[in-house]
Protein backbone atom coordinates (compact mmCIF):
# COMPACT_ATOMS: atom_id res chain seq x y z
CA UNK A 1 0.00 0.00 0.00
CA UNK A 2 1.61 3.29 -0.86
CA UNK A 3 1.74 6.53 0.83
CA UNK A 4 -1.50 7.98 -0.13
CA UNK A 5 -3.48 4.86 0.87
CA UNK A 6 -2.10 5.48 4.61
CA UNK A 7 -3.55 8.99 4.54
CA UNK A 8 -6.70 7.50 3.60
CA UNK A 9 -6.52 4.72 6.17
CA UNK A 10 -5.28 7.14 8.43
CA UNK A 11 -8.26 9.63 8.37
CA UNK A 12 -10.56 7.10 8.51
CA UNK A 13 -8.76 5.53 11.74
CA UNK A 14 -9.02 9.32 13.14
CA UNK A 15 -12.72 9.24 12.39
CA UNK A 16 -12.81 5.79 14.25
CA UNK A 17 -10.60 6.89 17.15
CA UNK A 18 -12.39 9.99 17.60
CA UNK A 19 -15.37 7.30 18.26
CA UNK A 20 -14.02 5.56 20.43
CA UNK A 21 -11.82 7.91 22.74
CA UNK A 22 -14.02 11.21 22.62
CA UNK A 23 -12.62 12.70 25.80
CA UNK A 24 -8.68 11.87 24.96
CA UNK A 25 -8.46 13.53 22.07
CA UNK A 26 -8.83 17.54 22.21
CA UNK A 27 -8.42 19.78 19.45
CA UNK A 28 -11.32 18.73 17.56
CA UNK A 29 -11.79 16.28 13.87
CA UNK A 30 -8.70 17.97 12.76
CA UNK A 31 -6.37 17.08 15.58
CA UNK A 32 -8.07 13.57 15.04
CA UNK A 33 -7.65 13.12 11.71
CA UNK A 34 -3.81 14.08 11.98
CA UNK A 35 -3.25 11.53 14.65
CA UNK A 36 -5.22 9.10 12.74
CA UNK A 37 -2.44 9.28 9.93
CA UNK A 38 0.28 9.21 11.85
CA UNK A 39 -1.45 6.46 14.31
CA UNK A 40 -1.70 4.30 11.01
CA UNK A 41 2.27 5.27 9.87
CA UNK A 42 2.72 4.40 13.30
CA UNK A 43 0.80 0.93 13.85
CA UNK A 44 1.95 -0.42 10.48
CA UNK A 45 5.98 0.24 11.27
CA UNK A 46 5.60 -1.28 14.57
CA UNK A 47 3.34 -4.20 13.04
CA UNK A 48 6.28 -4.81 10.95
CA UNK A 49 9.39 -4.52 13.36
CA UNK A 50 7.52 -5.91 15.89
CA UNK A 51 5.26 -9.05 14.55
CA UNK A 52 7.43 -8.96 11.20
CA UNK A 53 3.60 -8.77 9.80
CA UNK A 54 3.47 -8.23 5.67
CA UNK A 55 1.37 -5.28 5.38
CA UNK A 56 -1.36 -5.99 2.59
CA UNK A 57 -4.06 -4.53 0.95
CA UNK A 58 -6.06 -1.50 1.88
CA UNK A 59 -9.00 -4.15 2.16
CA UNK A 60 -6.75 -6.59 4.70
CA UNK A 61 -8.00 -6.62 8.06
CA UNK A 62 -4.79 -7.15 9.42
CA UNK A 63 -4.06 -3.84 8.24
CA UNK A 64 -6.83 -2.09 9.41
CA UNK A 65 -6.05 -3.02 13.07
CA UNK A 66 -2.68 -2.52 13.14
CA UNK A 67 -3.98 1.16 12.19
CA UNK A 68 -6.29 1.33 14.46
CA UNK A 69 -4.31 0.19 17.44
CA UNK A 70 -1.29 2.68 16.15
CA UNK A 71 -4.10 5.42 16.42
CA UNK A 72 -5.26 4.82 19.87
CA UNK A 73 -1.80 4.43 21.21
CA UNK A 74 -1.15 8.07 19.29
CA UNK A 75 -4.01 9.30 20.49
CA UNK A 76 -3.37 8.55 23.86
CA UNK A 77 0.59 9.41 24.04
CA UNK A 78 -1.25 12.91 22.73
CA UNK A 79 -4.02 13.23 25.43
CA UNK A 80 -1.08 12.32 28.31
CA UNK A 81 1.06 15.00 26.84
CA UNK A 82 -2.05 17.60 26.20
CA UNK A 83 -3.73 16.83 29.66
CA UNK A 84 -0.33 17.59 31.74
CA UNK A 85 0.87 20.80 29.73
CA UNK A 86 -2.78 21.67 30.60
CA UNK A 87 -3.02 21.27 34.26
CA UNK A 88 0.74 22.47 34.83
CA UNK A 89 -0.54 25.99 33.47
Amino acid sequence: MGFIGWIILGLIVGAIVKAIMPGRVGGGWITSLILGVVGAIVGGWIGTLIFNVDLGSFFSIKTWVLAIVGGLVVAGIYGAITGRSKSNA
